[in-house]
Parts: C-alpha cells; structure tokens; sequence
C-alpha cells in the first residue's frame, strides 16, 4: 500500500513510518522543515512538504494513496493556549481527508485521546466522549466525524491514544514529570496519587496504527493502551528513588504552581481497557510497560552539557 502519514517525523510517526516501511508498504510523510524531511528519507519514506493547513497538498496526496495515517496535530499552539485553534486545524484536516477517500473503501486512521471518556469508571471502546462545545471536545466530535465517513465509503478508524506514549526519547508527560522533579527538589504527586492513567509504549502504539490501516473494520473505535491503569504515585515513587529526591503530596489546590501546565491532567484519574481493541485486531503489547521503563533509567540521564 501507498501510506500517506501526516506527523510523520513526530514521536509517533517516526515509530509507525519504519514500522510500515518495514511490512513493506510504500510510505509518503509529510514534512514541514528541511529537517523533517531529511528524517523520513532515512527511514526510507518518500517526502511531501507542506503543513496540516495545506489542504489542497492534504487532498492530492490522500488521493493519490491507498490510505491515510493522520498523525498531525498543532500541540505547539495547543498547550500554550490555543487548543481551539488546534482542534479547528485539525477538523479541516481530516473533513479534507474524507472528501479525497468518499467512496472508495480506503482506509483512513486518525490519532484522538482517552481522556475524560468515562470518569469514574475504566472506559472501553464502547464509550463515546461528550460534546459539549469546549475546545476538547471539538477534538472529540472530529473523531466522530471521521467515524462518520463509514456511511460515506471510507474505512475510517480511530486509535484513541493514552496519555503517556512512552519509550526511550520521550519529551513528553513522563519527561515533564522528571524535570520538575528535578527542578523542584522532590517527586510531587497530586493528593494521595492514587489517581491512575493508562499507559502505552510508542512501538506498541506504532505497531496498532500499522494493523489498523492494514485491517480495521470501517467505523472502529481502538484504544492505544497496553496497561489500563498504573497510579500516578506510583510514578512518583520511581522517579524520586533515580533521582534521589523525596516523594511528596502536593495539594490540588497547589498543584497548578507546582506542576504548572500538567496540573490539569496529573490529577485525573482516567482508567481505560484495550481488550476490545486486542480481541478485534489480534494484537498484544509486547514491549516494556511504564513503570519498567521509567526504571529502565533513559528518562533520568542528564542534559548535555557542553564545555571549554
């Protein structure tokens, strides 16, 4: 297949580019920078220049493709204020995606979130996010909409994505975690950290994108997770013992000083299952879950440094 990947150069596009270059697929990456560009060549994918704002580049190339990896999303505005922007980008993107693939039958996989599907409770494939108009869940209601495009003849799925993709490299929540950690002296969790996220490696996560392009039912819903829960204490508690540093309480009402941006998800506690998603692709994790690669020790290597 021609595998048109959008965030090809991301954290996980340039998982799942070599993951599908490797099955043998023929994969196009979109690339924004010179040196994006230089890392899909040498992951062997053929380049399109261009940005998720470039719809007309968006529309040729999906067409030109036996399938869609929709990858890219603005997180550079997203948390620094303008999550509305973001989503805004993002539904333009894939409303694009779906008039180049209507009536073809070919795939089209996009990238969501778990977060807040079923609070209280661990959540399934089965649940469905609420739509409200806040500037999450028009995230949200794109994912519908590229649900949506199964009556319209295209093979869409989306892969809802824990909030920790980990791995060796990760500039991520876990590496956040770490720095503050660093920063701050101690190993902080929100009240008593009990509150538990799930958790997914990025290889394992690349390794689901390229089963569902290849297979994924028209209109499936597939949670990247490995692990349905693992309690944000317990996080806590490895990062302070590799860095040294006590692990503390901190107060939800002194959680945004202490963890700034992150203090808004580093208090909730959003279990979520993949057994769903296992039985209907025939996939398991196979690599290491968060708490063994926390210990595995690459997040706590510190900075370069350079020097006369």
């Amino acid at each position: 297949m021609r595998i048109f990947v959008t965030g090809a150069s991301g954290w996980i596009g340039s998982a799942v580019v070599p993951e599908l270059v490797d099955a043998g697929h023929r994969v196009v990456g979109l690339a924004r920078s010179g040196t994006s560009a230089a890392a899909l060549t040498a992951a062997g994918a053929d380049v399109v220049r261009g940005t998720v704002d470039d719809l007309d580049v968006l529309r040729d190339t999906a067409a030109a493709s036996d399938g869609v990896i929709h990858l890219a999303f603005k997180h550079d505005i997203a948390f620094t204020g303008d999550f509305q922007g973001a989503a805004e980008a993002d539904r333009r993107a894939v409303d694009v995606f779906g008039e180049a693939l209507a009536g073809t039958g070919r795939p089209l996989v996009i990238a969501s979130g778990v977060v807040g599907l079923a609070p209280g409770r661990v959540a399934t494939e089965r649940d469905r996010p609420t739509v409200d108009g806040s500037p999450v869940s028009v995230r949200s209601a794109t994912a519908q909409a590229a649900l949506d495009l199964a009556s319209r003849g295209v093979r869409s799925s989306v892969v809802r994505l824990s909030p920790t993709c980990h791995g060796e490299g990760d500039h991520g929540f876990m590496a956040t975690l770490v720095a503050i950690a660093r920063a701050k002296g101690v190993s902080g969790h929100v009240g008593d950290g009990g509150n538990r996220w799930p958790a997914v490696h990025r290889l394992d996560a690349a390794r689901l994108f390229h089963l569902a392009v290849e297979k994924a039912p028209a209109g499936s819903v597939l949670h990247g997770v490995a692990e349905e829960g693992v309690a944000i204490r317990d996080v806590a508690e490895v990062i302070g013992r590799h860095l040294g540093v006590p692990v503390v309480s901190v107060p939800p009402e002194a959680a945004p000083e202490h963890f700034t941006w992150l203090s808004g998800f580093l208090g909730t506690d959003v279990p979520v299952s993949g057994a769903l998603t296992r039985e209907l692709l025939g996939c398991e994790p196979t690599r290491p879950g968060l708490l063994a690669d926390l210990e595995a020790g690459h997040y706590f290597r510190a900075p370069a440094t350079t020097g006369a």
